[in-house]
């Protein structure tokens, strides 16, 4: 408490000495003053002396700024332009606290459980909305060390993967430098970018083939890499792969017809209470 007193009586001795400042302000900026409560707060906890003035001095300096700033800007702006920023004002204030109203009303009351029928029937009525603006690529590859001693069993396993082999196959994950073998998963062309080097957007066409079977290596290693289906761009996205994007769209309808209903029953209600009446002249 003595620092804080410290701090805010020597801020008090940073303004010109005046005898209209009214009791207890610290600072006066043309008709504005800042008073001790407004920095009470400001300061940390342990802040040494000489940190807190400094705090202090540079939000009393950033006050006096803005208030000098708004004040000339009232003066010399025109009156249209005055209006106009006060009618955004008023608006942002309505449109700020309607927004938020209705998000909190709508969090409570809307339904966030979406059936798999639910979302298979939107997607099937909106197919044509939902094409592929890239490449889409099921695959499953392993980057390992060529020396390897299992590296033909691993190649071959990979390459014509049977009942069982994905389990032997995961059994040498720690020994990979790099592997993906859920190839139900659809990819998208830049991810394949980054987890295959070799491949380029300029050679592409050579390796992106369904049902092909890739050995690149390099210096160290090799990838070997099974390409297992590919659906190129403009095509519709499969319901698998559009399946997050349609559970939010789905949502996002509910909120909206949603927030009709409730802004309907808040008119409902008015005129039923005679709160909102419109009057024919």
């Amino acid at each position: 408490m003595l620092k804080r007193s410290y701090i805010i009586g020597m801020c008090v001795l940073l303004v010109s000495c005046n005898k209209d400042v009214k009791p207890e302000a610290i600072a006066k900026a043309n008709d504005s003053y800042l008073y001790k409560e407004d920095v009470e707060h400001l300061v940390p906890t342990g802040t040494s002396k000489e940190d807190s003035l400094v705090i202090v001095k540079n939000f009393i300096d950033k006050w006096a700024t803005q208030k000098l700033l708004i004040d000339a800007a009232e003066m010399n702006l025109s009156d249209e332009k005055i209006i106009e920023f006060d009618n955004l004002i008023k608006q942002y204030k309505i449109d700020l606290y309607t927004k938020a109203y209705i998000e909190e009303v709508v969090k409570e009351r809307v339904d966030t459980a979406v059936s798999p029928k639910e979302l298979k029937d939107y997607y099937d009525a909106n197919k044509e909305n939902f094409k592929a603006n890239t490449t889409l690529i099921k695959l499953r590859y392993i980057n390992l060390p060529k020396d390897h001693p299992k590296f033909e069993t691993i190649k071959n396993k990979l390459f014509n993967l049977g009942k069982g082999d994905r389990k032997l196959l995961d059994s040498y994950a720690v020994q990979y430098k790099g592997y993906a073998l859920n190839d139900s998963v659809w990819v998208e062309m830049n991810q394949v970018y980054r987890k295959l080097p070799f491949i380029t957007p300029e050679n592409r066409g050579n390796y992106i083939i369904p049902g092909k079977s890739i050995q690149q290596q390099d210096s160290l290693n090799v990838y070997l890499v099974k390409i297992v289906k590919v659906l190129d761009k403009n095509q519709i996205s499969p319901f698998e792969y559009i399946k997050p994007t349609l559970r939010q769209i789905v949502l996002n309808k509910r909120k909206l017809e949603l927030i009709k209903k409730i802004e309907k029953e808040i008119t409902d209600d008015a005129i039923k209470n005679d709160k909102y009446e419109i009057y024919n002249k």
